[in-house]
């Protein structure tokens, strides 16, 4: 019996962990909001482990967007669509040097209560380790944002 009762409580724990909320921002770098004093940042929380989760960002005037998160496979065709996107915030070069074959590189479109649509991406350089991943995020008004956690 205490066997058992040990057993739940180790799987509760590790299920616990799975559902992590993590807390990110979404910077401006390029477009209207970027010229803006001071610069807004956004809030964005990220949930789910390993193979997907969920994503959501509170933008200007608490508009809510949100969607899921899927892992880019290492084969897709598609993968490289925001390649230019990521070399205009980390720099040139960027998204082939780290992100392009990267295991753990994911991609979401997280839907606004207002009409804004947000495409993101983000890798992880370094998995398990939240505080390095990287990201970029683009809405349909043409603003570029840095993503961090």
């Amino acid at each position: 019996m205490m066997k058992q009762l040990v057993l739940s409580g180790f799987i509760a724990t590790v299920l616990a962990g799975c559902m992590v909320m993590v807390p990110g921002h979404l910077y401006p770098v390029q477009g209207s909001l970027a010229a803006q004093t001071p610069v807004p940042i956004y809030k964005v929380t990220l949930s789910g482990v390993l193979e997907s989760g969920t994503m959501s960002a509170t933008l200007q005037d608490g508009e809510v967007c949100k969607g899921s998160w899927a892992p880019v496979r290492q084969d897709d065709p598609s993968a490289g669509t925001m390649a230019a996107d990521w070399d205009i915030v980390y720099g040139a070069g960027f998204f082939v040097a780290n992100v392009l074959g990267n295991r753990v590189f994911a991609r979401a479109i997280l839907n606004g209560t207002h009409g804004t649509t947000l495409n993101v991406e983000f890798y992880d350089p370094t998995p398990g380790q939240i505080s390095n991943v990287r990201g970029i995020a683009k809405d349909n008004k043409g603003t570029l944002f840095k993503l961090t956690f």
